[in-house]
Parts: structure tokens; sequence; C-alpha cells
């Protein structure tokens, strides 16, 4: 590591609170040294996700303090830590959410190992994205190509993979029609692939400029937030984080159909009327972070057929301007960090 800086700019979340309280603030931090079977990536882009808010904001407890937050981050492998051999020097790679599991327990023996009790996040148990350089396990870090545009790569790493395992759980049968409730990053990314896929989709959302782009990529129709499909939906998505649309989107679903909840963090839920949202079959599922094995699906077709990316770009120096932008709806797509 001799040829790096010794330290780097990079923002933390130190006391967790209301973004008018400023929680995340600026530091100049030493660059991490990558720990065995570790690499350290330069930066080239971080994607700002909605969970990056609830770290901020307290909704989600720290597991850190203070903490780096950021969890879509593509960048240049710089230097690497003892036994790390996976990775060349100057290789990009995409550094996600999921970072640790403990590999043996139940869960993990049986292919879940999102639900493993001893998994570990970026940008929550260990310092993220949002900042210079950044320090990965290599063994959860994916391989993304020397020739895309790294701003447009960012949101796949955690929008794409976490909203491609959020259409899975929600079993869409072929040809069938979507509900997709809320429609930031990750939705406007799910859209293209359910509609790649043959699926009819249905967008509801509260942002005017939310249901322009979702007409933009294909969908049938777009409305308000608790606003009625034009008919009975065979599955849903919510990654709006707001409980109070569970019940409208169980009332939305056909005979069999399947909610999917796509988000780390949901509002209360209000009581639901068996007969009205449950009966005929409805299912409720959630939907935790993803394993490696839906990265490496998502990331594969995704390459393959690259969706568009609506971005809003942001210096590293205006993060807390993109946090707050994404907190008041003033994003289309996805707000993208490049330092």
């Amino acid at each position: 590591m001799t040829d790096l800086p010794e330290t780097m700019t990079a923002w933390q979340v130190v006391d967790p609170g209301p973004l008018a309280d400023h929680p995340l603030r600026r530091a100049e931090l030493p660059v991490p040294t990558p720990g065995p079977g570790e690499v350290l990536v330069e930066v080239e882009a971080t994607a700002v996700c909605r969970t990056d808010l609830h770290v901020a904001e307290g909704d989600l407890p720290p597991h850190r303090s203070p903490v780096v937050p950021g969890h879509q981050i593509v960048g240049r492998v710089v230097a690497r830590g003892a036994d790390a051999a996976t990775f060349a020097l100057g290789d990009r790679v995409g550094v996600p959410w999921l970072r640790h599991t403990d590999t043996t327990c139940a869960y993990c023996r049986r292919g879940m190992e999102n639900l493993c009790p001893e998994s570990r996040y970026t940008g929550w148990d260990a310092d993220g994205g949002y900042a210079q350089y950044a320090a990965a396990p290599e063994a959860y870090v994916y391989p993304l190509p020397a020739d895309r545009d790294p701003r447009d790569l960012a949101p796949l790493l955690c929008a794409g993979i976490v909203g491609y395992r959020a259409l899975l759980r929600a079993d869409l049968p072929p040809g069938g029609s979507l509900g997709i409730y809320g429609f930031g990053a990750s939705a406007h990314l799910i859209a293209q692939i359910a509609i790649a896929q043959g699926a009819t989709v249905h967008v509801m959302t509260r942002s005017l400029a939310a249901q322009r782009l979702a007409l933009e990529l294909g969908a049938a129709t777009a409305g308000g937030a608790a606003d009625r499909p034009p008919g009975k939906l065979d599955a849903a998505i919510l990654f709006a984080p707001v409980g109070t649309l569970v019940p409208v989107a169980l009332a939305a679903l056909d005979r069999g159909g399947t909610l999917s909840v796509a988000g780390i963090h949901l509002t209360d839920i209000p009581p639901l009327n068996y007969e009205r949202h449950l009966f005929e079959e409805r299912t409720l599922r959630s939907v935790t972070a993803n394993t490696r094995a839906d990265g490496r699906a998502y990331l594969a077709a995704a390459l393959a057929h690259p969706p568009s990316v609506h971005r809003q770009e942001y210096a590293l120096a205006d993060a807390d301007r993109a946090l707050a932008d994404l907190a008041g709806d003033r994003v289309d797509g996805v707000a993208v960090l490049v330092p």
C-alpha cells in the first residue's frame, strides 16, 4: 500500500437521527488496510440506497458507530490482504450489502445464507462506500466488466440484486400481471426484468415523475400509491417502506396471488381482514437481503441485457444532499455518488 494515500475523504453516521440533525458527517479517515481474505477497492461509484437512509436516521439500530454507509460499490482492486487471491490488482469489482455469513449454520447449509444469524453487512456492520476507498471480503465481492460505466453498474449491487430476490419471492406466473408499489431505484430495474419476461406491469407510486418514468420503461399503467390497478394482480412487490400499503396491495391480488415486501424496514402494518386480504390462498412474504447465488444470477442477466439505469449523479462531497433528496422523493431512479 506504499503508493496509496494515508487518508481519504469519507462520510460517517455518528449519531443516527433525523436528517435535519445532520447524522451524516464528513471526515478524513485513514485508508483501510485489507485484512486476511480482503481486497481494498478504490471507489469509482457508489449508489445510494434507502437502507443508507434507514441507517442514518436510526430506523435500523446501529451495529457500528460511527460507520461509513454505502453498500453498492464499484471500484478497482488496489491492494490485497493475506490469502486474497481471487482478484488481481486493477480488476473491477462490486462490493454489495452482504459481506459475511458463517457458512456452517442450518440456513447456510441449505442455501439460505441470507438468513444466517451471523450475517454481516457493508455500511452497517463495517464501513462502506461513502468514501474514496473501501475494504471487503473477496468471497462476497462480485467481478464486474472493465468496459461498463461504473455509474450504471453500482445500482445493480443492491437495488438490482435484492429487487431480483423480491421478484422471485413474488411467484409471478409466466405472462402474469405484476403490481409494483413504490418506484425508486430497485423498482425501476426490476420492472424492466418483469416486462422483458412477458409480464404486464402496473405501477402505483405517489411521485408523478416516477409514474412518468414507469410508463416510459413499458409499464401498462401508472397511478397513485393507493390506487386500484385496472384488474386483479397475479403478484405484487412492495418497494415503498410504507406498512399501510400492505392491505392495499393484498386486496388487489387475485386468488392465489403473492405480495412480496422488498424492504429491510417497514412502518407498522395496520390490521388485516382475513377474508378481504388473505383468504383464497393469498400470500404475504418478506424478503431478507439476498444470497450470493441471487447476486450471480441477477448480475449475469443484467450484464447480458443491460437495463436502462435512470440516475442522478452527486459528487462524494454532496453525499448528505443526495441522502436528503432521496428522503424528499427528489430522486428519479437512483442517486449515484462519484468520488
